[in-house]
């Protein structure tokens, strides 16, 4: 497959996942749009639970659409430990990697587009604007410098164990878009409070953008964090369960 098609199915496939992910939390995780719901604005909205699964939900589609196209990396983390696993060409990390910050950006655009389009418009306010990542007085649960770093590499590190694993030829296959969904949903659920969950460098980049100097200043720990975590994944992998993998049993 050329490099130039599959770095737009990485393009179109990060879209998605800024749009169906950030998307649906700015659109709809709380949705107090309505009188009806005052006293309740999460009565009618989806909340972390249907914030993490629409993450999940929008990998799990595209490893579908694109995983024999790309690879579905949709992440430059990804891109990275796969590298570091020797999964992926280092020839084709720079390439990668701009095609998903450019969909991830459109999709950022996308949705404050969308969201200026509602009655009365839509103002930058709050602490993680357009689904924004970010530390100390923008983590929404007010979690450290310290505690985000350490959470973004611990679980980007996982997430790299389990894509790495799940796509190894020895696992079973046709099942590797279904656990990798399923451990980013729980990623979501576990890190939502600290950083409003990046493990992604482009998506964080992609609405950081539109969100203001300030979002934009924290960018770096979500570039740093998660490719730290995804290139020890790939190291450990490769010359723990690969090697491991190919020793021969010995004879009882």
């Amino acid at each position: 497959m050329p490099l130039m098609t599959r770095c737009l199915a990485e393009l179109i496939g990060t879209f998605w996942l800024v749009l169906g992910g950030c998307g649906s939390a700015v659109l709809a995780a709380g949705f107090p749009y309505s009188a009806v719901v005052e006293k309740d604005p999460n009565f009618f909205g989806l909340g972390f639970l249907g914030v993490a699964l629409a993450f999940g939900l929008t990998v799990l589609t595209m490893a579908f659409a694109i995983g024999h196209i790309s690879g579905c990396h949709l992440n430059p983390a990804v891109s990275f430990g796969l590298w570091a696993g020797k999964r992926f060409r280092s020839s084709e990390l720079l390439p990668y990697i701009i095609a998903q910050v450019i969909g991830a950006v459109i999709a950022g655009g996308l949705v404050y587009l969308i969201a200026s389009g509602r009655g009365g418009g839509f103002v930058l306010g709050g602490s993680n604007p357009l689904a924004t990542n970010g530390f100390g007085a923008h983590s929404p649960g007010g979690y450290g410098l310290v505690a985000a770093l350490i959470t973004e590499v611990v679980m980007t590190f996982m997430f790299l164990l389990v894509i790495l694993g799940a796509t190894d030829k020895r696992a079973p296959q046709g099942l590797a878009p279904v656990a990798i969904g399923l451990c980013l949903t729980l990623i979501h659920l576990i890190s939502i409070p600290v950083t409003n969950t990046s493990v992604n460098p482009a998506r964080s980049t992609g609405v950081a953008l539109f969100a203001g100097v300030e979002l934009i200043s924290q960018l770096w720990l979500f570039w740093l964090a998660p490719i730290v975590g995804a290139i020890a994944a790939g190291y450990v992998y490769l010359n723990v369960f690969e090697v491991a993998s190919s020793e021969p049993e010995s004879a009882e």
